[in-house]
């Protein structure tokens, strides 16, 4: 299984994909290059959103886009979730299993563009500790680059979470080598496109695969292995 965790391609629901054309040609890219399932996951901003009404977006969009899908059969398996926007007190908030990746115990956080307090890691642990699922922090890429925190990856590696860092990550000319760097010291665990469209945000993990797959053959199993555990797992 080659997992895509991380993207926005159901249509109309986010910044993402405009189209169930847009959507399918993404998924279309995506399979080209290896990819056979992939998570769709939405932005949910609890400050603007609630659980119900996202929720029932989504079904929507969803259901548009599996109607277009089936008239193909070369596509990913599409599962949904969303990319959940941490905010004060979400340790303890219901939405937190009702926005799960494919109703299993994990669940996809954007963290705020701005320093993290000592609550905010407490917090993330006590999703974990409180609920049972486990916070996977998307795109740790935007974080580490250069010039951003690069402490981060240290304090997450304390806690009971998952790490997922974007394709762009490893292809970028200054970021590849930091990418590379911490895939192989354990820090990232899963992948994901974070692809929003077709000529700004394309999705480009096959790329990343291939460069992965020639420098770290190991770490590619790693991740292989890890994300087909979450997904089969019940």
């Amino acid at each position: 299984m080659k997992i895509d965790f991380h993207s926005h391609v159901l249509p109309n629901v986010d910044d993402g994909s405009r189209s169930t054309d847009e959507s399918v040609a993404l998924l279309r890219q995506l399979a080209q290059q290896g990819i056979t399932h992939v998570v769709a996951t939405p932005h949910f901003y609890a400050r603007h959103d609630t659980p119900a009404h996202f929720l029932e977006k989504r079904a929507l969009a969803e259901q548009r886009l599996r109607e277009e899908m089936a008239k193909f059969g070369d596509l990913p398996e599409l599962l949904v979730g969303a990319e959940v926007r941490f905010f004060s007190g979400i340790s303890d908030s219901e939405a937190v299993k009702r926005l799960t990746i494919a109703e299993k115990n994990y669940i996809l956080i954007e963290m705020p563009p701005a320093p993290w307090t000592d609550r905010m890691y407490q917090e993330l642990a006590q999703i974990r500790e409180k609920q049972g699922i486990t916070p996977i922090i998307a795109h740790i890429d935007r974080y580490v680059g250069p010039f951003r925190n690069r402490q981060i990856p240290k304090r997450l590696a304390q806690l009971p979470v998952l790490v997922q860092a974007n394709a762009g990550f490893f292809l970028g000319g200054l970021t590849s080598a930091m990418a590379l760097r911490m895939l192989s010291g354990g820090y990232i665990h899963l992948l994901g496109s974070d692809c929003h469209n077709l000529k700004e945000r394309p999705p480009r993990l096959g790329e990343a695969l291939r460069l992965i797959r020639r420098r770290l053959p190991d770490a590619e199993n790693r991740i292989d292995a890890l994300g087909e555990e979450i997904l089969l797992r019940k």
